[in-house]
């Protein structure tokens, strides 16, 4: 990752004399901080042309050309990457940050990613790094290497209630994404399809619904016939057809009165009614039969 350094806040130097061990401690250790945020995440060129842009698309798509991230549509890591660093610059730019703070801020952004990542900082220590790394670049009343003393105290406040809510807030999903391993999801797969053969025999022509429909109705599907010529053949019909069609198209209640109709429904209910009557009759007399013969069991006993 851009900005990274192999050092780490707070190393211990070898011994030194006595009376001057703490003094040394401190200096190492503004000398490792100091080392950190010396090698900038974005240069001031490329902070000069994001700053050009006037709406995130423009930054977003600038920062994706700077990072190098090609497969934001298939790499879920790189649209999260790049998502967390034009956050942060939009974010710096609406604090109105100077190009110096905009380095330093973006710088900031990268290593505590770069901690996360490479040293598997928890977050308890990315925490207490970024207290050593502000107390070296925010507010400080010495006036010994005033230079690295970009944020005053309302920018340092700022910063750091920035990262609460963006990256301290959601760490655990960052370290999910950098240690985690994840399936790769199946997005494809391979089908043997069995075309038919061509229609000629003894293979039959292919049914309609494999075709489009402007094909069948443009190569397969038979033509009307118009009207004058459906005229003549009708006329052209033999009497025999005609007459066959014409009994065919009789109506088969042709004579018949509706009171003959109520009298042959009358019929068949009173045949269906009576079967229903015989049948109930025949279960009551078994039910009987069977009530007598256990009441002549009990009178016997």
């Amino acid at each position: 990752m851009a900005g990274s350094s192999g050092a780490t806040p707070g190393a211990m130097t070898p011994v030194t004399p006595a009376g001057s061990t703490a003094d040394s401690e401190k200096n190492t250790e503004f000398q490792e901080n100091e080392k950190i945020l010396s090698q900038d995440f974005l240069s001031i060129d490329q902070i000069t042309d994001l700053l050009k842009e006037a709406d995130i698309n423009g930054i977003q798509e600038k920062m994706r050309v700077f990072l190098n991230f090609k497969n934001l549509q298939t790499c879920l890591r790189d649209a999260i990457l790049l998502d967390y660093y034009v956050s942060g610059f939009f974010w710096a730019k609406e604090m109105d940050f100077s190009l110096d703070q905009y380095s330093k801020f973006m710088t900031l952004l990268d290593m505590l990613l770069h901690n996360l990542q490479t040293h598997h900082m928890s977050l308890e220590d990315s925490i207490k790094w970024l207290g050593e790394v502000m107390a070296e670049i925010g507010p400080n009343h010495s006036l010994k290497n005033e230079g690295l003393h970009v944020f005053d105290v309302r920018e340092a406040n700022a910063i750091i209630d920035y990262l609460k809510i963006s990256l301290f807030q959601h760490y655990r999903l960052y370290e999910f994404m950098f240690y985690s391993t994840r399936e790769e999801i199946v997005i494809g797969t391979a089908q043997t399809i069995e075309v038919a053969k061509p229609a000629d025999h003894p293979f039959p022509a292919p049914l309609e619904e494999g075709i489009s429909l402007d094909i069948f109705a443009a190569f397969i599907e038979p033509s009307p016939i118009p009207e004058t010529e459906r005229k003549v053949l009708d006329q052209e019909e033999s009497p025999e057809a005609q007459a066959e069609s014409e009994a065919a198209e009789v109506d088969p209640l042709v004579g018949f009165t509706i009171d003959d109709v109520k009298s042959a429904l009358a019929r068949v209910t009173d045949e269906v009614l009576l079967n229903i009557q015989n049948e109930i009759k025949e279960k009551l007399q078994v039910q009987e039969e069977a009530f007598n013969a256990r009441i002549e069991k009990l009178k016997k006993a």
